[in-house]
């Protein structure tokens, strides 16, 4: 069987489906991004929240950013939904004052790895809103330390076309915040289709908010939870709203 990055980027949107019930990060950007007559989704990956938007009935600008070309050929394969769709990072965004709302949903934030790649990549997106213009993404909680529950995850088995597939987890390495992971797409019989690597940066809530003044930032809102909950040890995520001051 062969398995592609087009595979895996279809694989992601039946895993992941946006589904914005009450109390879920789904929800909070989408109620956020209605409220926008313009719309910037840094990450934007396979383009399920601006897809989202659309057939739900947004009818202003809507870009989606993001440096995964196989999840950007997903993102396209509705071209009567009127979204422009951009290859780039974060630090990559061209525009100047011209989006209302900026997100970054899915922990996008987290894989901004070095301390120039945040700075860059705020800085751009501070670029990319209007004065007042809202940026709102989250992260997960250092605290929660996340990785040691993936390293010990039994694999995860879904049906894609037809067949049963297995997905597990193995953390390389986790060095000054910084997790190195590979995820590990296989079947059944324990043939792997994909191996996927990558790094996932576990940031700390005091050096998010002063990354976020020195873009041009003010934090409006800090919680640990998608129901306005606030961040405690036990938090799992840490989710932000910031206006471009």
């Amino acid at each position: 069987m062969d398995f592609t990055e087009d595979d895996v980027a279809a694989l992601y949107d039946q895993m992941y489906a946006w589904r914005p019930d009450p109390g879920t990060s789904e929800a909070f950007y989408t109620q956020a991004a209605f409220a926008a007559s313009s719309v910037l989704d840094v990450g934007c990956g396979s383009g399920m929240m601006l897809h989202h938007l659309r057939e739900a009935g947004h009818t202003g600008r809507l870009v989606g950013i993001d440096p995964d070309a196989a999840a950007l050929r997903r993102a396209r394969r509705r071209a009567d939904l009127a979204i422009d769709w951009v290859e780039g990072t974060a630090a990559d965004i061209p525009w100047t004052d011209q989006f209302e709302l900026a997100t970054m949903a899915s922990n996008g934030f987290q894989c901004l790895i070095g301390d120039d790649e945040v700075q860059a990549s705020l800085a751009a997106i501070r670029r990319a809103l209007v004065d007042g213009g809202r940026f709102l993404f989250e992260t997960r909680h250092p605290k929660a330390r996340a990785w040691e529950h993936w390293a010990s995850a039994a694999p995860s088995q879904t049906e894609y076309e037809g067949r049963q597939l297995m997905q597990s987890w193995q953390i390389e390495s986790v060095v000054d915040g910084v997790v190195t992971m590979t995820e590990t797409t296989s079947q059944p019989d324990g043939e792997i289709l994909h191996v996927g690597r990558g790094r996932l940066r576990f940031l700390d809530l005091e050096t998010i908010l002063a990354r976020l003044a020195e873009a041009r930032f003010l934090v409006e809102a800090q919680h640990g939870d998608f129901s306005a909950g606030p961040i405690t040890p036990t938090s799992r995520s840490i989710v932000i709203t910031a206006r471009a001051a």
